[in-house]
């Protein structure tokens, strides 16, 4: 079966990410056959959402920009041996996550939630939302007070479990998605972001009553 065939099968019935797939397929085939400026304009398509995943994995901006230059750089290194088993915009995601586990793991570095921007976007669950519950004022001050606490939360989650939640409340990626990108079941995404959740809320008890 053919890398369009095969990338067109994985994602029939979503005509908008096919169209993108397809999009992205053909600007890895150009690269593929030497053309070196194309794969600028993946760099450009995908910079700012793989930035956004690092950094939400590190809360460091400097190691999300090295981090994510490094992931392009991998991908750049590899690029030949990508033949559609999954989309592009998969294939450059798990680059980019094993990337940043691996430096977090080599480096035992402090790992932090960054709740300023969960409240910012707007992505948050209920029960965040009933963290950031209240006057404006009280908003403020809650979340300046949580920042630390979440933070000390976060970081006590596993490293698969602290990535189910970074993808999905932050970088708003399906289940399916999210399965693709770690190598595992949509179940076992479900299953841990429950208990990711689940630890989150226990951890933070006493600021959900």
């Amino acid at each position: 079966m053919s890398v369009a065939k095969t990338v067109g099968k994985l994602l029939a019935g979503t005509p908008e990410r096919k169209a993108e797939a397809d999009a992205d397929l053909d600007l890895v085939q150009r690269v593929q056959e030497g053309d070196v400026a194309a794969f600028d304009l993946l760099i450009h398509k995908y910079r700012e959402r793989i930035y956004s995943v690092v950094y939400n994995l590190t809360s460091n901006r400097e190691d999300a920009s090295d981090l994510t230059q490094e992931t392009f750089i991998k991908a750049f290194q590899s690029i030949n041996r990508f033949r559609g088993a999954s989309s592009f915009f998969t294939w450059i995601y798990r680059i980019a996550l094993n990337t940043t586990l691996t430096h977090l793991r080599k480096n035992r570095l402090r790992r932090f939630f960054s709740f300023e921007r969960i409240v910012e976007e707007d992505h948050s669950g209920e029960w965040l939302d009933s963290l950031a519950s209240g006057q404006q004022t009280e908003k403020s001050a809650l979340v300046n007070e949580l920042q630390e606490k979440l933070n000390e939360a976060f970081q006590k989650l596993s490293y698969k479990h602290r990535t189910v939640i970074t993808l999905f409340e932050i970088d708003r990626l399906s289940h399916k998605e999210i399965a693709e990108i770690t190598g595992c079941s949509e179940g076992t995404v479900r299953s841990r972001l429950h208990y990711a959740k689940q630890q989150l809320q226990s951890y933070l008890q006493e600021y959900l009553k």
